[in-house]
């Protein structure tokens, strides 16, 4: 009953050479099934490096035997063949995408999975004027729903600063309405997006953990839930339904109603257990059950952060602790788990935070997101800013106003690193370096607030409000990255602002 989505298989393999990856994305059809198929066939198939082909005498009984199937096309497709400039901007832009991360189950959604995607929601919702938030965004579905509707206003929500440096400067480029904000979903959300969006489009992690924290997550960026869609890509091999229904119950457990289920919509170059094939569901809230505090890292299927990820040993922890700069008075700080999205360590004396799952990102957070002025972080010796003199730089040149960082690679062994933060004394500090330091201090606060207040402060309050205001305006004009918390922006814009905070700071100032 269930061979006819394998003939396309044998029509590829009758017409020519192929690829196993082909054999498995082109039908969507799970790489195990495919190996199986070459198997049975084994003795009229012809090889030639990693390529396949049914031995050209023999094509023709396979084809009379279970017919010709090409199964390969569907309106959409159709639709794309007709955006040929666009499908090739989108296919230069993939091809300089930061490289994919196997700890955040990065795999890339082909070109013209991408344009699909954009051509079906342009051609489905009235988008001129409408608000599209995505939900993590590797495969640059933001840009190409640009390249086919520019006046649509996006926001893209990534733990990864390398994507979101890319999509920013891209669309800044193109003139397009495409805002970049930085979040872990699983410790938050910048407020700014909450119940902000009328659609929400996400490729989550294919766990049940992943795809629920995600969907959870979108329900609670949408302004009008009665109104508003959440479009999710998810895909399970055939051979597993079960991990299927656990995925399908979650939603469900969220209140989402599947509206539609479009099977093998999204294509990848990679995925081959499911078949390099995802469906897309079309799933309408019917009320606002949102992720909640999660709480979890545990969420994707590889690396550290993956479910079966078991974390740092009690010894490693121990010395985490032990080395934690604090009071000769106090206590060693008992190790507390990642998360920043409000201010960390209130009252304590200092902090010991496990970082080991840190995918990129969560160390420069945890500096930005500290209370005490003393901490100690335990990283994986392969982090960015850890594992090479240009990483650590970057890193200090962000935070040196505020602490001074100590790189202890190797402990507490050869798999870790543990960087120490200890605070840079004020009075060491110019006026601009004092401006800065007031800002990273309260980076949970409005930008904007958060920049004029430090100016008043610094100044020993002989800067008004509207004169602060008016270096602000002089140094940023009326900047939307204002309006957002420190926090929550993207590395690269972090590191563009502090220098102009920096500026802000006129040399009639009296700081001392």
């Amino acid at each position: 009953m269930h061979a006819r989505k394998l003939r396309p298989v044998l029509t590829l393999l009758g017409k020519d050479w192929h690829t196993l990856a082909e054999l498995v994305r082109l039908p969507a059809v799970p790489r195990r099934t495919v190996q199986e198929l070459l198997a049975a066939a084994e003795e009229d198939l012809e090889t030639q490096g990693e390529r396949y082909r049914l031995a050209p005498y023999r094509a023709g009984a396979y084809a009379e035997a279970f017919g010709v199937d090409e199964g390969l096309t569907d309106p959409v497709n159709t639709l794309v063949s007709r955006h040929t400039d666009t499908l090739r901007s989108i296919l230069a832009d993939i091809a300089n995408v930061p490289a994919p991360l196997t700890a955040l189950d990065h795999v890339q959604a082909t070109a013209d999975t991408a344009l699909k995607r954009a051509l079906w929601l342009d051609s489905t919702y009235d988008l001129s004027g409408r608000r599209l938030l995505c939900l993590g965004d590797h495969d640059l579905t933001s840009l190409a729903v640009c390249a086919v509707n520019p006046d649509v206003e996006v926001t893209v929500v990534d733990v990864d600063d390398r994507l979101l440096e890319f999509v920013d400067a891209l669309a800044s480029e193109r003139g397009w309405n495409v805002r970049c904000l930085h979040a872990d979903f699983r410790f938050g959300l910048p407020p700014s997006v909450l119940e902000s969006a009328d659609l929400v489009f996400s490729d989550p992690p294919y766990t049940p953990e992943g795809m629920g924290l995600f969907a959870g997550r979108a329900i609670d960026c949408l302004a009008d839930p009665a109104r508003g869609r959440v479009l999710l890509a998810y895909g399970f091999s055939d051979r597993t339904p079960a991990l299927g229904l656990k995925v399908q119950q979650e939603l469900q457990r969220l209140g989402l109603v599947f509206e539609a289920i479009l099977p093998a919509f999204h294509r990848f170059d990679g995925a081959q257990a499911i078949g390099s094939a995802a469906d897309l569901y079309v799933c309408r809230p019917t009320s606002r059950k949102g992720a909640g505090s999660h709480g979890k890292t545990g969420i994707y299927t590889h690396g550290p952060q993956s479910l079966e990820g078991t974390g740092p040993s009690r010894e490693a922890l121990d010395k985490l602790s032990d080395l934690a700069p604090r009071p000769e008075s106090s206590p060693p700080p008992k190790p507390r788990k990642p998360g920043w999205y409000e201010p960390i360590g209130k009252g304590a004396a200092s902090l010991a935070v496990d970082l080991t799952g840190d995918p990129g990102p969560w160390l420069l957070r945890t500096l930005l997101a500290s209370v005490p002025a003393r901490l100690a972080a335990l990283v994986p010796n392969n982090h960015p800013n850890v594992s090479s003199e240009k990483g650590q730089h970057e890193l200090t040149s962000l935070v040196d106003s505020r602490f001074r960082l100590k790189f202890l690679r190797g402990t507490p062994d050869n798999k870790h690193t543990i960087v120490v933060a200890e605070q840079v004394l004020a009075g060491e500090l110019s006026p601009g370096e004092l401006v800065v330091r007031e800002v990273l201090l309260r980076a949970h606060g409005k930008l904007g607030n958060v920049w004029r207040e430090a100016l008043i402060t610094v100044s020993r309050g002989a800067l008004t409000k509207r004169e602060a205001r008016e270096r602000i305006d002089a140094a940023v004009g009326e900047h939307d990255d204002l309006d957002e918390r420190l926090v929550d922006l993207p590395r690269h814009r972090i590191a563009a602002l502090l220098p102009l905070i920096e500026a802000s700071v006129a040399d009639q100032v009296n700081a001392g």
